[in-house]
């Protein structure tokens, strides 16, 4: 059984002009080693739906959730100079957890998040973070990009196409200004309530993050 998204249709596939990179993800290798020979797994995938990701995942026999979490993010906060300060408001901050993760706990055996997390401001992370928490079952991995240069302006958003245990397609969709960097003494933090995290710097500036709940 395929469990599909319930509320965004598939992202926009990118234009054939789009920047397209293919490299090896430690961060996704550990992740399918920590679920190698189980079965009927439900995972989450919170970049949108991607016919690659579904075969992938459901040719393993698993099932999985698709959300595109930054659209969600913009339906919910808008997309001008105040969409940032408006993710301080709780009524829409609720509206956005509802949309993306209102789930029972323990629901999930795993979450791909990407690189979406860095898109939030501090009080509304830390609100999915604890959603995030809740949702997934105890010893479940997480895995998390953020991007490691602190001096850029704005980063590249990615679609990323799972191409097998260990290999990604990053397709650029846009630019985007992050909310904060990261550097791994603020993962730790972010992720305190967490069993365990590991980290893994790559040549293209992003930090890929493994989260043990």
């Amino acid at each position: 059984m395929l469990l599909r998204d319930r509320w965004k249709s598939e992202s926009k596939s990118s234009s054939p002009n789009s920047d397209v990179t293919t490299r090896v993800s430690n961060g996704l290798d550990q992740f399918f080693t920590s679920i190698q020979g189980q079965h009927s797994l439900r995972l989450l995938d919170l970049a949108g739906a991607s016919q690659a990701n579904i075969g992938y995942i459901t040719d393993l026999g698993h099932r999985i959730y698709s959300d595109d979490i930054l659209r969600t993010l913009d339906d919910s906060f808008g997309t001008g100079s105040d969409a940032l300060a408006n993710q301080a408001d709780p009524q829409r901050a609720n509206q956005f957890l509802a949309q993306t993760l209102d789930f029972p706990p323990a629901h999930f055996d795993g979450a791909l998040v990407w690189d979406n997390l860095q898109f939030l401001a501090p009080p509304l992370l830390q609100l999915t973070i604890e959603r995030l928490r809740h949702v997934l079952r105890s010893s479940a991995y997480l895995l998390a990009f953020f991007h490691a240069d602190e001096k850029a302006q704005t980063v590249p958003i990615y679609s990323y196409k799972i191409l097998d245990s260990k290999t990604l397609s990053l397709s650029a969709r846009t630019n985007r200004k992050p909310a904060q960097f990261f550097n791994n003494r603020s993962l730790e933090k972010l992720f305190h309530e967490f069993n365990s995290v590991k980290f893994f710097l790559t040549r293209d500036h992003l930090r890929e993050v493994i989260v043990k709940r």
